[in-house]
């Protein structure tokens, strides 16, 4: 006759099977639930961007990685200086490829003036503030083309952008200003650059 002891570790062994799958569905379960939030996240709240060009150089480099502010973010929060990143305009036509999104610095806002005397800006008649810059960096193309005889007024709802490697970027010089509505979001963080990481807040 089995005795009480023999009948244990026959008794246990479905309950620890039931253990063993409740630990293997929880752990299923969490799994999931972090990769949704992952994909929140990154939908509607930072999205993280390479830099596929010299456009931006000094700031930022070929290949660099930023990490890009999406939520409680809408174009009417851009100011002068920030860093955005947007839709490709079409009016681009600089070659190069003609998809994906860029990454230029904010110069002037819509309604605002804006004209360049040698390497200088002036928005709104005062004197552009560039301390991201080099000093004596050449711009390049003038603000606006060398043909017209007036500063240039941004249109309302767009923002006149500007890489911040002016004597080669193509930015709206040659595009003109971009919508408010083409902005996905604002760059807050370098987080790789020049082939190691590099923590730096905008």
């Amino acid at each position: 006759m089995a005795g009480p002891a023999d009948a244990g570790p026959a008794g246990t062994g479905p309950r620890r099977r039931r253990r063993w799958g409740r630990a293997l569905a929880e752990t299923a379960i969490t799994i999931l639930v972090v990769v949704l939030l992952a994909g929140l996240v990154r939908a509607f709240a930072f999205q993280t961007f390479w830099i596929p060009s010299s456009s931006m150089v000094p700031t930022l480099g070929v290949y660099d990685r930023v990490l890009v502010q999406k939520a409680f973010f809408t174009w009417r929060d851009v100011r002068e200086g920030d860093i955005v990143v947007f839709s490709h305009p079409p009016l681009d036509h600089c070659g190069g490829p003609q998809g994906g999104d860029l990454v230029k610095r904010v110069i002037a806002l819509p309604g605002q003036t804006i004209y360049s005397s040698g390497n200088s800006i002036y928005v709104n008649g005062r004197l552009l503030a560039e301390p991201y810059l080099p000093h004596n960096d050449p711009l390049g193309p003038p603000i606006p083309d060398a043909s017209s005889q007036h500063p240039y007024r941004v249109p309302p709802g767009e923002f006149y952008m500007l890489g911040d490697n002016r004597a080669i970027s193509c930015d709206s010089r040659y595009w003109r200003p971009i919508k408010g509505s083409s902005i996905i979001g604002k760059v807050v963080l370098v987080w790789w650059h020049d082939n190691h990481p590099d923590f730096r807040r905008f």
